[in-house]
Protein backbone atom coordinates (compact mmCIF):
# COMPACT_ATOMS: atom_id res chain seq x y z
CA UNK A 1 0.00 0.00 0.00
CA UNK A 2 1.52 3.28 -1.06
CA UNK A 3 1.45 6.21 1.33
CA UNK A 4 1.00 9.91 0.72
CA UNK A 5 4.71 10.42 1.21
CA UNK A 6 5.70 7.79 -1.34
CA UNK A 7 3.44 8.30 -4.33
CA UNK A 8 4.58 6.80 -7.64
CA UNK A 9 6.40 9.10 -10.00
CA UNK A 10 4.67 10.33 -13.14
CA UNK A 11 1.63 11.84 -11.40
CA UNK A 12 1.17 15.13 -9.59
CA UNK A 13 1.18 14.95 -5.80
CA UNK A 14 -2.20 15.34 -4.13
CA UNK A 15 -1.14 18.81 -2.99
CA UNK A 16 -1.44 20.01 -6.58
CA UNK A 17 -5.04 21.17 -6.16
CA UNK A 18 -5.51 24.58 -7.80
CA UNK A 19 -7.24 27.50 -6.13
CA UNK A 20 -10.58 26.86 -7.87
CA UNK A 21 -11.50 30.46 -8.53
CA UNK A 22 -11.15 31.47 -4.87
CA UNK A 23 -12.53 34.92 -5.62
CA UNK A 24 -15.94 33.46 -6.41
CA UNK A 25 -18.42 31.66 -4.14
CA UNK A 26 -17.61 28.02 -3.51
CA UNK A 27 -19.89 25.07 -4.06
CA UNK A 28 -20.16 21.34 -3.47
CA UNK A 29 -17.67 18.60 -4.27
CA UNK A 30 -19.32 15.23 -4.90
CA UNK A 31 -16.68 12.61 -4.11
CA UNK A 32 -17.57 9.57 -6.23
CA UNK A 33 -16.29 6.23 -5.01
CA UNK A 34 -18.24 3.27 -6.39
CA UNK A 35 -21.44 5.16 -7.24
CA UNK A 36 -20.37 5.90 -10.80
CA UNK A 37 -23.67 7.26 -12.11
CA UNK A 38 -25.86 10.36 -11.87
CA UNK A 39 -29.30 8.74 -11.62
CA UNK A 40 -30.57 7.62 -8.20
CA UNK A 41 -27.40 8.86 -6.53
CA UNK A 42 -27.97 10.12 -2.97
CA UNK A 43 -24.93 12.41 -2.85
CA UNK A 44 -25.66 14.02 -6.22
CA UNK A 45 -29.27 14.52 -5.18
CA UNK A 46 -28.09 16.18 -1.96
CA UNK A 47 -26.32 19.03 -3.81
CA UNK A 48 -27.98 22.28 -2.79
CA UNK A 49 -25.56 24.82 -4.27
CA UNK A 50 -25.39 26.08 -7.84
CA UNK A 51 -21.79 24.89 -8.32
CA UNK A 52 -20.97 21.17 -8.38
CA UNK A 53 -17.50 19.74 -8.76
CA UNK A 54 -17.61 15.96 -9.40
CA UNK A 55 -14.43 14.28 -8.19
CA UNK A 56 -12.86 10.82 -8.32
CA UNK A 57 -9.71 10.15 -6.31
CA UNK A 58 -7.30 7.45 -7.45
CA UNK A 59 -6.22 5.94 -4.14
CA UNK A 60 -2.76 4.32 -4.28
CA UNK A 61 -4.01 1.75 -1.76
CA UNK A 62 -5.98 0.09 -4.56
CA UNK A 63 -3.22 0.15 -7.17
CA UNK A 64 0.20 -1.42 -7.50
CA UNK A 65 1.45 -4.79 -6.32
CA UNK A 66 -0.47 -4.68 -3.04
CA UNK A 67 -3.80 -3.60 -4.49
CA UNK A 68 -6.65 -6.14 -4.42
CA UNK A 69 -7.73 -5.49 -8.01
CA UNK A 70 -6.50 -7.12 -11.20
CA UNK A 71 -5.61 -4.92 -14.16
CA UNK A 72 -8.77 -5.92 -16.03
CA UNK A 73 -10.98 -4.76 -13.16
CA UNK A 74 -9.08 -1.49 -13.00
CA UNK A 75 -9.60 -1.09 -16.75
CA UNK A 76 -13.33 -1.73 -16.27
CA UNK A 77 -13.34 0.92 -13.53
CA UNK A 78 -11.65 3.38 -15.87
CA UNK A 79 -14.30 2.74 -18.53
CA UNK A 80 -16.94 3.45 -15.90
CA UNK A 81 -15.18 6.72 -15.06
CA UNK A 82 -15.11 7.75 -18.71
CA UNK A 83 -18.83 7.01 -18.84
CA UNK A 84 -19.48 9.14 -15.75
CA UNK A 85 -17.39 11.93 -17.24
CA UNK A 86 -19.60 11.75 -20.33
CA UNK A 87 -22.75 11.94 -18.21
CA UNK A 88 -21.56 15.14 -16.58
CA UNK A 89 -20.52 16.62 -19.92
CA UNK A 90 -24.01 15.85 -21.15
CA UNK A 91 -25.44 18.34 -18.65
CA UNK A 92 -22.65 20.91 -18.53
CA UNK A 93 -19.45 22.14 -20.08
CA UNK A 94 -17.13 20.24 -17.73
CA UNK A 95 -16.83 16.61 -16.76
CA UNK A 96 -15.37 14.54 -13.96
CA UNK A 97 -12.25 15.83 -12.18
CA UNK A 98 -9.51 13.48 -11.01
CA UNK A 99 -7.02 13.55 -8.17
CA UNK A 100 -4.42 11.05 -7.00
CA UNK A 101 -3.20 10.39 -3.49
CA UNK A 102 -4.52 10.17 0.05
CA UNK A 103 -8.29 10.84 -0.20
CA UNK A 104 -8.41 12.45 3.24
CA UNK A 105 -5.65 14.93 2.41
CA UNK A 106 -7.25 15.79 -0.92
CA UNK A 107 -10.71 16.32 0.56
CA UNK A 108 -9.14 18.46 3.29
CA UNK A 109 -7.75 20.82 0.66
CA UNK A 110 -11.18 21.37 -0.84
CA UNK A 111 -12.67 21.92 2.59
CA UNK A 112 -9.92 24.41 3.45
CA UNK A 113 -10.95 26.42 0.38
CA UNK A 114 -14.53 26.56 1.60
CA UNK A 115 -16.02 23.78 -0.48
CA UNK A 116 -18.60 21.41 0.97
CA UNK A 117 -17.51 17.80 0.30
CA UNK A 118 -20.14 15.06 0.23
CA UNK A 119 -20.10 11.38 -0.64
CA UNK A 120 -22.55 8.50 -0.57
CA UNK A 121 -22.27 6.34 2.54
CA UNK A 122 -21.19 2.80 1.69
CA UNK A 123 -20.30 -0.26 3.78
CA UNK A 124 -16.58 -1.03 3.74
CA UNK A 125 -13.94 -3.06 5.51
CA UNK A 126 -11.40 -1.78 8.02
CA UNK A 127 -9.42 0.36 5.58
CA UNK A 128 -12.51 2.08 4.22
CA UNK A 129 -13.90 2.70 7.69
CA UNK A 130 -10.66 4.32 8.81
CA UNK A 131 -10.55 6.42 5.64
CA UNK A 132 -14.15 7.58 5.94
CA UNK A 133 -13.89 8.36 9.63
CA UNK A 134 -10.73 10.35 9.00
CA UNK A 135 -12.38 12.15 6.08
CA UNK A 136 -15.36 13.10 8.23
CA UNK A 137 -13.17 14.25 11.12
CA UNK A 138 -10.26 15.90 9.32
CA UNK A 139 -11.90 17.07 6.10
CA UNK A 140 -15.52 17.64 7.15
CA UNK A 141 -16.75 15.20 4.51
CA UNK A 142 -20.49 14.59 4.82
CA UNK A 143 -21.60 11.02 4.11
CA UNK A 144 -25.12 10.81 2.73
CA UNK A 145 -27.33 7.78 3.34
CA UNK A 146 -29.75 6.60 0.70
CA UNK A 147 -28.90 2.98 -0.15
CA UNK A 148 -31.83 1.30 1.61
CA UNK A 149 -29.68 -0.08 4.44
CA UNK A 150 -30.40 0.24 8.12
CA UNK A 151 -27.66 1.64 10.29
CA UNK A 152 -27.50 1.15 14.05
CA UNK A 153 -30.77 -0.79 14.06
CA UNK A 154 -31.01 -3.02 17.16
CA UNK A 155 -32.58 -5.96 15.27
CA UNK A 156 -33.31 -7.18 11.75
CA UNK A 157 -37.04 -7.34 12.47
CA UNK A 158 -39.01 -6.15 9.46
CA UNK A 159 -35.86 -5.82 7.38
CA UNK A 160 -37.35 -7.34 4.20
CA UNK A 161 -40.33 -5.00 4.37
CA UNK A 162 -37.97 -2.07 4.89
CA UNK A 163 -35.92 -2.98 1.81
CA UNK A 164 -39.00 -3.61 -0.31
CA UNK A 165 -40.29 -0.16 0.62
CA UNK A 166 -36.95 1.32 -0.40
CA UNK A 167 -36.86 -0.52 -3.74
CA UNK A 168 -40.35 0.64 -4.65
CA UNK A 169 -39.84 4.26 -3.51
CA UNK A 170 -39.11 7.14 -5.86
CA UNK A 171 -35.55 7.37 -7.15
CA UNK A 172 -33.21 10.05 -5.87
CA UNK A 173 -33.75 13.00 -8.20
CA UNK A 174 -31.35 15.72 -9.27
CA UNK A 175 -32.08 18.58 -11.61
CA UNK A 176 -28.94 19.88 -13.38
CA UNK A 177 -30.68 22.88 -14.94
CA UNK A 178 -29.59 25.39 -12.31
CA UNK A 179 -26.22 23.83 -11.53
CA UNK A 180 -22.86 24.75 -13.03
CA UNK A 181 -20.47 21.80 -13.37
CA UNK A 182 -17.02 22.87 -12.22
CA UNK A 183 -13.69 21.22 -12.98
CA UNK A 184 -10.34 21.04 -11.22
CA UNK A 185 -7.23 20.91 -13.41
CA UNK A 186 -5.02 18.64 -11.31
CA UNK A 187 -3.10 17.12 -14.20
CA UNK A 188 -4.28 13.63 -13.22
CA UNK A 189 -5.72 11.63 -16.13
CA UNK A 190 -6.71 8.03 -16.73
CA UNK A 191 -3.86 7.52 -19.27
CA UNK A 192 -1.41 8.83 -16.66
CA UNK A 193 -2.78 6.39 -14.07
CA UNK A 194 -2.52 3.53 -16.56
CA UNK A 195 1.08 4.44 -17.38
CA UNK A 196 2.14 5.02 -13.78
CA UNK A 197 0.80 1.71 -12.54
CA UNK A 198 1.57 -0.20 -15.75
CA UNK A 199 -2.03 -1.35 -16.12
CA UNK A 200 -2.31 -3.93 -18.89
CA UNK A 201 -5.66 -5.77 -18.89
CA UNK A 202 -5.30 -9.32 -20.16
CA UNK A 203 -8.61 -11.00 -19.40
CA UNK A 204 -11.02 -11.96 -22.17
CA UNK A 205 -14.81 -11.63 -22.41
CA UNK A 206 -14.79 -8.67 -20.01
CA UNK A 207 -17.92 -6.53 -20.48
CA UNK A 208 -17.73 -2.86 -21.35
CA UNK A 209 -17.87 -0.60 -18.31
CA UNK A 210 -20.20 2.31 -17.74
CA UNK A 211 -23.84 3.17 -17.14
CA UNK A 212 -24.84 3.07 -20.81
CA UNK A 213 -23.48 -0.47 -21.18
CA UNK A 214 -25.23 -1.45 -17.96
CA UNK A 215 -28.61 -0.26 -19.19
CA UNK A 216 -28.07 -2.07 -22.47
CA UNK A 217 -27.25 -5.30 -20.66
CA UNK A 218 -30.30 -4.93 -18.40
CA UNK A 219 -32.65 -4.43 -21.35
CA UNK A 220 -31.19 -7.44 -23.15
CA UNK A 221 -31.55 -9.64 -20.07
CA UNK A 222 -35.17 -8.64 -19.46
CA UNK A 223 -36.02 -9.43 -23.09
CA UNK A 224 -34.85 -13.01 -22.47
CA UNK A 225 -35.63 -13.37 -18.77
CA UNK A 226 -37.77 -16.50 -19.14
CA UNK A 227 -34.64 -18.57 -19.83
CA UNK A 228 -33.04 -17.42 -16.58
CA UNK A 229 -34.11 -20.22 -14.18
CA UNK A 230 -32.73 -23.00 -16.35
CA UNK A 231 -29.34 -21.44 -17.06
CA UNK A 232 -27.97 -20.03 -13.83
CA UNK A 233 -26.28 -23.13 -12.43
CA UNK A 234 -24.58 -24.64 -15.46
CA UNK A 235 -21.14 -23.01 -15.81
CA UNK A 236 -21.36 -22.76 -19.60
CA UNK A 237 -24.97 -21.63 -19.92
CA UNK A 238 -24.67 -19.18 -17.04
CA UNK A 239 -22.36 -16.80 -18.89
CA UNK A 240 -25.24 -15.73 -21.12
CA UNK A 241 -28.07 -16.99 -18.94
CA UNK A 242 -27.47 -14.81 -15.90
CA UNK A 243 -28.14 -11.09 -15.97
CA UNK A 244 -24.50 -10.03 -16.30
CA UNK A 245 -25.33 -7.00 -14.14
CA UNK A 246 -23.06 -7.78 -11.19
CA UNK A 247 -20.09 -5.60 -12.29
CA UNK A 248 -22.41 -2.67 -12.99
CA UNK A 249 -23.96 -3.03 -9.55
CA UNK A 250 -20.56 -3.43 -7.90
CA UNK A 251 -19.28 -0.16 -9.37
CA UNK A 252 -22.61 1.58 -8.98
CA UNK A 253 -23.13 2.24 -12.68
CA UNK A 254 -26.71 1.23 -11.94
CA UNK A 255 -28.38 1.20 -8.55
CA UNK A 256 -30.14 -1.90 -7.26
CA UNK A 257 -33.30 0.19 -7.10
CA UNK A 258 -33.03 1.24 -10.75
CA UNK A 259 -32.66 -2.40 -11.76
CA UNK A 260 -35.54 -3.50 -9.55
CA UNK A 261 -37.94 -0.91 -10.93
CA UNK A 262 -36.94 -1.56 -14.54
CA UNK A 263 -37.51 -5.30 -14.14
CA UNK A 264 -40.89 -4.77 -12.43
CA UNK A 265 -41.98 -2.44 -15.21
CA UNK A 266 -40.70 -4.36 -18.23
CA UNK A 267 -40.55 -8.06 -17.35
CA UNK A 268 -43.64 -10.28 -17.34
CA UNK A 269 -44.82 -11.41 -13.92
CA UNK A 270 -43.35 -14.91 -13.99
CA UNK A 271 -41.33 -17.23 -11.79
CA UNK A 272 -38.20 -16.07 -13.65
CA UNK A 273 -38.85 -12.47 -12.67
CA UNK A 274 -39.44 -13.40 -9.04
CA UNK A 275 -36.26 -15.47 -8.95
CA UNK A 276 -34.23 -12.55 -10.23
CA UNK A 277 -35.91 -10.09 -7.86
CA UNK A 278 -34.96 -12.37 -4.96
CA UNK A 279 -31.31 -11.94 -6.00
CA UNK A 280 -31.65 -8.19 -5.65
CA UNK A 281 -32.87 -8.74 -2.11
CA UNK A 282 -29.82 -10.94 -1.51
CA UNK A 283 -27.62 -8.13 -2.80
CA UNK A 284 -29.06 -5.74 -0.21
CA UNK A 285 -28.96 -8.45 2.48
CA UNK A 286 -25.23 -9.09 2.19
CA UNK A 287 -24.44 -5.42 1.83
CA UNK A 288 -26.40 -4.94 5.04
CA UNK A 289 -24.30 -7.65 6.68
CA UNK A 290 -21.13 -5.69 5.97
CA UNK A 291 -22.77 -2.49 7.18
CA UNK A 292 -23.64 -4.29 10.40
CA UNK A 293 -20.14 -5.72 10.96
CA UNK A 294 -16.98 -4.72 9.09
CA UNK A 295 -15.04 -7.79 10.24
CA UNK A 296 -16.39 -9.99 7.43
CA UNK A 297 -13.28 -9.24 5.37
CA UNK A 298 -10.70 -10.53 7.82
CA UNK A 299 -12.22 -12.09 10.94
CA UNK A 300 -14.13 -15.34 11.31
CA UNK A 301 -17.75 -14.69 12.23
CA UNK A 302 -17.59 -17.38 14.88
CA UNK A 303 -14.54 -16.75 17.10
CA UNK A 304 -14.12 -20.47 17.76
CA UNK A 305 -13.26 -20.94 14.09
CA UNK A 306 -10.78 -18.06 13.88
CA UNK A 307 -7.56 -19.44 12.41
CA UNK A 308 -9.11 -22.72 11.27
CA UNK A 309 -6.76 -24.30 8.66
CA UNK A 310 -4.10 -21.68 9.41
CA UNK A 311 -1.58 -24.21 10.67
CA UNK A 312 -2.09 -26.30 7.52
CA UNK A 313 -1.07 -23.53 5.12
CA UNK A 314 0.75 -25.06 2.15
CA UNK A 315 1.92 -22.61 -0.55
CA UNK A 316 2.11 -25.42 -3.10
CA UNK A 317 -1.53 -26.38 -2.60
CA UNK A 318 -2.63 -22.75 -2.78
CA UNK A 319 -0.62 -22.27 -5.98
CA UNK A 320 -2.14 -25.39 -7.56
CA UNK A 321 -5.65 -24.15 -6.73
CA UNK A 322 -5.01 -20.68 -8.13
CA UNK A 323 -3.46 -22.07 -11.32
CA UNK A 324 -6.20 -24.65 -11.92
CA UNK A 325 -3.91 -27.62 -11.46
CA UNK A 326 -5.51 -29.50 -8.60
CA UNK A 327 -6.36 -32.65 -10.55
CA UNK A 328 -10.10 -32.04 -10.08
CA UNK A 329 -11.23 -31.00 -13.60
CA UNK A 330 -14.31 -28.97 -12.61
CA UNK A 331 -12.29 -27.01 -10.06
CA UNK A 332 -9.43 -26.50 -12.50
CA UNK A 333 -11.72 -25.40 -15.34
CA UNK A 334 -13.41 -22.93 -13.01
CA UNK A 335 -10.18 -21.48 -11.66
CA UNK A 336 -8.74 -21.07 -15.15
CA UNK A 337 -11.98 -19.46 -16.32
CA UNK A 338 -11.72 -17.06 -13.37
CA UNK A 339 -8.12 -16.22 -14.24
CA UNK A 340 -8.85 -15.69 -17.94
CA UNK A 341 -12.22 -13.91 -17.75
CA UNK A 342 -12.66 -12.59 -14.21
CA UNK A 343 -16.03 -14.31 -13.89
CA UNK A 344 -17.68 -17.49 -12.64
CA UNK A 345 -21.29 -18.29 -11.91
CA UNK A 346 -22.01 -18.54 -8.21
CA UNK A 347 -22.33 -22.32 -8.05
CA UNK A 348 -18.79 -22.69 -9.37
CA UNK A 349 -17.56 -19.98 -6.98
CA UNK A 350 -19.06 -22.00 -4.12
CA UNK A 351 -17.54 -25.23 -5.38
CA UNK A 352 -14.06 -23.69 -5.70
CA UNK A 353 -14.31 -22.19 -2.22
CA UNK A 354 -15.36 -25.57 -0.85
CA UNK A 355 -12.50 -27.36 -2.61
CA UNK A 356 -10.03 -24.83 -1.25
CA UNK A 357 -11.21 -24.83 2.35
CA UNK A 358 -12.71 -28.29 2.81
CA UNK A 359 -10.47 -30.47 0.65
CA UNK A 360 -7.16 -28.61 0.42
CA UNK A 361 -7.81 -27.32 3.95
CA UNK A 362 -6.16 -23.94 3.43
CA UNK A 363 -6.71 -20.61 5.26
CA UNK A 364 -9.89 -19.00 3.99
CA UNK A 365 -8.76 -15.39 3.64
CA UNK A 366 -6.05 -16.16 1.07
CA UNK A 367 -8.67 -17.77 -1.14
CA UNK A 368 -11.21 -15.01 -0.58
CA UNK A 369 -8.62 -12.34 -1.36
CA UNK A 370 -7.67 -14.17 -4.56
CA UNK A 371 -11.27 -14.16 -5.72
CA UNK A 372 -11.61 -10.49 -4.83
CA UNK A 373 -8.49 -9.72 -6.84
CA UNK A 374 -9.52 -11.66 -9.94
CA UNK A 375 -13.26 -10.97 -10.20
CA UNK A 376 -14.40 -8.13 -12.43
CA UNK A 377 -17.60 -7.92 -10.36
CA UNK A 378 -15.79 -8.10 -7.02
CA UNK A 379 -18.00 -6.74 -4.27
CA UNK A 380 -16.47 -6.91 -0.80
CA UNK A 381 -19.80 -7.45 0.96
CA UNK A 382 -20.81 -10.34 -1.27
CA UNK A 383 -17.41 -11.95 -1.80
CA UNK A 384 -16.32 -12.19 1.82
CA UNK A 385 -19.71 -13.04 3.33
CA UNK A 386 -20.11 -15.79 0.74
CA UNK A 387 -16.66 -17.18 1.47
CA UNK A 388 -17.25 -17.25 5.20
CA UNK A 389 -20.69 -18.81 4.74
CA UNK A 390 -19.48 -21.48 2.35
CA UNK A 391 -16.43 -22.36 4.41
CA UNK A 392 -18.57 -22.79 7.50
CA UNK A 393 -17.05 -20.00 9.57
CA UNK A 394 -20.45 -18.97 10.89
CA UNK A 395 -20.53 -22.15 12.94
CA UNK A 396 -24.24 -22.75 12.25
CA UNK A 397 -25.69 -26.12 11.19
CA UNK A 398 -25.90 -26.84 7.50
CA UNK A 399 -22.31 -27.02 6.28
CA UNK A 400 -22.18 -28.21 2.68
CA UNK A 401 -19.09 -29.75 1.17
CA UNK A 402 -19.13 -29.76 -2.62
CA UNK A 403 -18.08 -32.91 -4.44
CA UNK A 404 -16.22 -31.63 -7.53
CA UNK A 405 -16.64 -34.99 -9.25
CA UNK A 406 -20.40 -34.92 -8.79
CA UNK A 407 -20.50 -31.40 -10.21
CA UNK A 408 -19.11 -32.80 -13.47
CA UNK A 409 -21.91 -35.34 -13.60
CA UNK A 410 -24.63 -32.89 -12.58
CA UNK A 411 -24.24 -30.30 -15.32
CA UNK A 412 -25.25 -30.97 -18.89
CA UNK A 413 -22.48 -28.88 -20.44
CA UNK A 414 -19.77 -29.81 -17.94
CA UNK A 415 -17.74 -31.67 -20.55
CA UNK A 416 -17.76 -28.64 -22.87
CA UNK A 417 -16.78 -26.38 -19.97
CA UNK A 418 -13.87 -28.62 -18.95
CA UNK A 419 -12.65 -29.07 -22.50
CA UNK A 420 -12.82 -25.30 -23.05
CA UNK A 421 -10.66 -24.49 -20.03
CA UNK A 422 -8.63 -27.67 -19.54
CA UNK A 423 -7.77 -28.46 -23.17
CA UNK A 424 -5.23 -31.11 -22.21
CA UNK A 425 -8.21 -33.31 -21.26
CA UNK A 426 -10.04 -32.73 -24.55
CA UNK A 427 -9.20 -36.20 -25.99
CA UNK A 428 -10.40 -38.02 -22.87
CA UNK A 429 -13.81 -39.79 -23.10
CA UNK A 430 -16.58 -37.86 -21.37
CA UNK A 431 -17.18 -40.63 -18.86
CA UNK A 432 -13.62 -40.14 -17.54
CA UNK A 433 -13.83 -36.39 -16.99
CA UNK A 434 -15.18 -36.57 -13.45
CA UNK A 435 -12.18 -38.63 -12.29
CA UNK A 436 -9.37 -38.68 -14.88
CA UNK A 437 -6.95 -40.49 -12.57
CA UNK A 438 -9.17 -43.59 -12.80
CA UNK A 439 -8.80 -43.75 -16.60
CA UNK A 440 -7.38 -47.16 -17.59
CA UNK A 441 -3.80 -46.98 -18.92
CA UNK A 442 -4.75 -48.27 -22.38
CA UNK A 443 -7.34 -45.47 -22.79
CA UNK A 444 -4.78 -42.90 -21.63
CA UNK A 445 -2.35 -44.20 -24.22
CA UNK A 446 -4.96 -44.20 -26.98
CA UNK A 447 -6.02 -40.65 -26.15
CA UNK A 448 -2.51 -39.33 -25.65
CA UNK A 449 -3.40 -38.19 -22.12
CA UNK A 450 -1.04 -39.37 -19.40
CA UNK A 451 -2.33 -38.63 -15.92
CA UNK A 452 0.58 -37.39 -13.85
CA UNK A 453 2.18 -35.83 -16.92
CA UNK A 454 -0.38 -34.34 -19.31
CA UNK A 455 -2.68 -33.62 -16.39
CA UNK A 456 -1.90 -33.91 -12.66
CA UNK A 457 -3.13 -36.48 -10.21
CA UNK A 458 -5.40 -34.93 -7.55
CA UNK A 459 -3.27 -32.95 -5.13
CA UNK A 460 -5.22 -34.54 -2.27
CA UNK A 461 -7.12 -37.81 -2.07
CA UNK A 462 -10.78 -36.79 -2.08
CA UNK A 463 -12.34 -39.25 0.35
CA UNK A 464 -9.62 -39.05 2.99
CA UNK A 465 -9.38 -35.23 2.77
CA UNK A 466 -13.13 -34.87 3.14
CA UNK A 467 -13.20 -37.26 6.08
CA UNK A 468 -10.29 -35.51 7.78
CA UNK A 469 -11.87 -32.07 7.41
CA UNK A 470 -15.24 -33.29 8.64
CA UNK A 471 -13.64 -34.79 11.73
CA UNK A 472 -11.57 -31.67 12.50
CA UNK A 473 -14.53 -29.36 11.97
CA UNK A 474 -16.85 -31.61 13.94
CA UNK A 475 -14.57 -31.49 16.96
CA UNK A 476 -15.29 -27.75 17.25
CA UNK A 477 -19.01 -27.82 16.54
CA UNK A 478 -20.16 -27.93 20.16
CA UNK A 479 -17.89 -25.05 21.11
CA UNK A 480 -18.89 -23.08 18.00
CA UNK A 481 -22.56 -23.63 18.80
CA UNK A 482 -21.98 -22.36 22.33
CA UNK A 483 -20.33 -19.22 20.93
CA UNK A 484 -23.59 -18.46 19.13
CA UNK A 485 -25.14 -17.77 22.51
CA UNK A 486 -23.33 -14.45 22.41
CA UNK A 487 -25.89 -12.04 20.86
CA UNK A 488 -23.20 -10.23 18.86
CA UNK A 489 -21.95 -13.47 17.30
CA UNK A 490 -25.49 -14.73 16.71
CA UNK A 491 -26.42 -11.50 14.94
CA UNK A 492 -23.43 -11.76 12.62
CA UNK A 493 -24.13 -15.43 11.88
CA UNK A 494 -27.84 -14.98 11.23
CA UNK A 495 -28.98 -15.08 7.63
CA UNK A 496 -32.44 -13.77 8.47
CA UNK A 497 -33.86 -10.92 6.44
CA UNK A 498 -32.72 -11.80 2.95
CA UNK A 499 -33.81 -15.40 3.45
CA UNK A 500 -37.36 -14.33 4.25
CA UNK A 501 -37.92 -13.08 0.73
CA UNK A 502 -36.20 -16.02 -0.96
CA UNK A 503 -38.06 -18.55 1.16
CA UNK A 504 -41.39 -16.90 0.39
CA UNK A 505 -40.68 -17.09 -3.34
CA UNK A 506 -39.61 -20.73 -3.05
CA UNK A 507 -42.78 -21.62 -1.14
CA UNK A 508 -44.92 -19.81 -3.68
CA UNK A 509 -43.53 -21.98 -6.47
CA UNK A 510 -43.47 -25.26 -4.59
CA UNK A 511 -39.71 -25.30 -4.10
CA UNK A 512 -37.62 -25.87 -1.01
CA UNK A 513 -34.67 -23.84 0.20
CA UNK A 514 -31.45 -25.49 1.33
CA UNK A 515 -29.61 -24.97 4.57
CA UNK A 516 -28.79 -21.42 5.58
CA UNK A 517 -25.15 -21.41 4.56
CA UNK A 518 -25.79 -22.94 1.16
CA UNK A 519 -28.88 -21.01 0.18
CA UNK A 520 -26.83 -17.86 0.17
CA UNK A 521 -24.37 -19.23 -2.33
CA UNK A 522 -26.75 -21.03 -4.65
CA UNK A 523 -29.39 -18.33 -4.82
CA UNK A 524 -27.33 -15.24 -5.58
CA UNK A 525 -26.89 -15.70 -9.33
CA UNK A 526 -26.84 -12.27 -10.94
Amino acid sequence: MASEGSLPSGLPASSAIPDLRDSEPTGTVVWHRNGLRLGDHPAVAAVETDRLLPLFIFDPAFYGADGLACDSRLAFLHECLRGLDGQYRGVGENGLSYAHGDPVAICRQFADRGWRVIAAQQPTGRYGRRRDRAAAHAADVEFVHGDGLRRSAPTRAGWSDHVEAFLTADLHEWSPDAVEIESCATGVTIPAINATYDIEPTKQQVPTGGTAAGWERLASFVDDIDTYPGRISDPMAAREGTSGLSPYLAFGCLSVRQVYQYVIEHAPETRAREMFISRLFWNRHYTQKLADWHGWLDTAVNPVLEGFNRERYDPALVAAWKAGKTGFPMVDASMRCLAETGWLNFRMRAMCASAYFHLLQQPWQIGADHFYHELIDADAAINYTQWQSQCGLLGVPGLRLYNPRKQVRDHEQAAAFIRRWVPELEPLPVEQLDQPESTPPHIQETCGVEIGDTYPYPVVEYESAREEFTQRYGELQAEAAAALADPAVAARASLSGGRERAAAIADEHGETTTTASQSSLDQFET
